[in-house]
This record gives C-alpha cells, structure tokens and sequence, in this order.
C-alpha cells in the first residue's frame, strides 16, 4: 500500500502535470487497447470489449476535465491504464 500512497501523494503534489500526462498516457493505453480488439473482428463480443475500454478512458478523461477530486481522478486513470493493458494483452494471445 506505500506504493500506493506514495504515488498518490506525487501525483497530488504537482497535479496540473500530473493530470496532463495521465490525459495523454491513459488515452495512448485505450487507443492501443481498442486497436487491438478491432483487430480480432468486429463481433459482439469484441463491441462488448470495444465499449467498455471506451466507457473506462472517457470517465477518467471526464473526472478530470471536471475537476472531480484528486483521488478519484487518480483511481480512474489507474483503472483506465490496467484495463487497457489487460484488453491488449487478452486480444492478443
């Protein structure tokens, strides 16, 4: 959890930089992600799988363009970076 913690506490140290980079970090992920889905096909379940990883990077880009709090910015953006490395790995085994 010091990990964690410790990593928060930079991120909410210089949070204008922070931010910024995340926008442009966790988009490059999803962007990534989504390529690779579309590259199986465009069945149902790669849609499902297309539609979720665009859910999860829109609500950490929302959260914050909305100026949502920090820790919630920052939970999103994780979960935004670690599904999209999950859905790139998955896609192409």
């Amino acid at each position: 959890m010091t990990l964690y913690n410790n990593t928060f506490e930079k991120f909410n140290e210089n949070f204008i930089g922070s931010a910024t980079l995340s926008i442009l970090v966790q988009s490059c992920f999803g962007g990534a992600a989504a390529m690779s889905v579309l590259a199986n096909g465009t069945s149902l379940i790669q849609m499902v799988q297309l539609a979720l990883i665009v859910f999860i990077c829109m609500i950490a880009n929302t959260s914050i363009l909305a100026q949502l709090q920090h820790k919630f910015i920052f939970n999103s953006v994780l979960l935004s970076i670690f599904s999209s490395i999950l859905f790139i790995i998955l896609n192409n085994l």
